[in-house]
């Protein structure tokens, strides 16, 4: 998403929330001038990619106990 300066003055909550989910790229004069961007997001996108590949009835001590016991 690209906004200008001014309009992320006028809505700063707006666009902090929207930046939690997505990059939002600030521009001034036509020229992005900064990136307002989550930074977990790399993480978010990791556990978002492992999402339906264990099961839904495994417990965090399950895969603990399991994983220790590979070791």
């Amino acid at each position: 998403m690209s906004i200008t300066a001014t309009e992320l003055k006028l809505n700063l909550g707006k666009y902090l929330r929207i930046a939690e989910s997505e990059d939002v790229f600030i521009t001034r004069n036509g020229k992005v001038i900064a990136k307002l961007s989550n930074p977990y997001q790399d993480r978010v996108d990791a556990v978002k990619s492992l999402y339906g590949f264990l099961p839904a009835d495994v417990t965090l001590e399950e895969t603990r106990d399991e994983r220790l016991d590979r070791i």
